[in-house]
């Protein structure tokens, strides 16, 4: 049965260890997920477990629900998934929504290194340049031009844990999970 669960990223922190020295580790709050749904063969066509997180502020309502394929095994709508589920040393990966950061220009956005600071050129340092050939007339869709930025979902896979706090349900990850602190991600084993 593969490992997976619902949890809430509390942000960075640095831990020691001995053979490795200093590790830069995300907190992540894992607190029990509850099981909403279960698929299976004869009904659905496909077997998976569908988990959600409840609200902390409503109590019947759900954070966030979603469908994992897996076997259910012994798994019944109901129960709970828990963080002991994990061990140190499992690689996990991990799925979020990235920080939004709004409208942005083609220097920030896609890399540009924009024009030179003389010649004529006072006031369009950070221009796209030309955008267009003559005969299209048009312009042609996926160019890199300025715009929304962020805020799309993003995975980072092969994160090890390092450390687990069965007693306040967080898992230390070392490296960096997409997203803000306080939003809901998830990790699969």
């Amino acid at each position: 049965m593969a490992k997976f669960i619902f949890g809430k990223k509390l942000g960075m922190s640095t831990i020691y260890d001995e053979k490795q020295g200093a590790l830069n580790v995300t907190l992540v709050e894992c607190v029990p997920n509850a099981i909403t749904q279960i698929r299976t063969e004869e009904k659905d066509g496909y077997v998976a477990i569908q988990a959600g997180v409840k609200h902390e502020k409503k109590e019947k309502k759900f954070r966030k629900k979603k469908e994992f394929k897996s076997e259910t095994g012994e798994l019944k709508v109901g129960d709970e998934l828990k963080i002991d589920q994990f061990e140190i040393g499992d690689k996990v990966k991990v799925s979020g929504i990235t920080k939004a950061k709004g409208f942005q220009g083609v220097v920030k956005r896609h890399g540009f290194k924009g024009s030179m600071k003389t010649h004529g050129h006072k006031h369009d340092l950070r221009a796209p340049g030309s955008i267009g050939a003559t005969y299209p007339e048009h312009v042609i869709k996926g160019k890199r031009m300025a715009g929304r930025m962020g805020g799309v979902r993003s995975s980072v896979r092969n994160l090890k844990i390092v450390e687990i706090d069965k007693e306040n349900n967080i898992l230390f990850l070392k490296g960096a999970v997409p997203g803000v602190k306080g939003r809901i991600v998830e990790i699969v084993g």
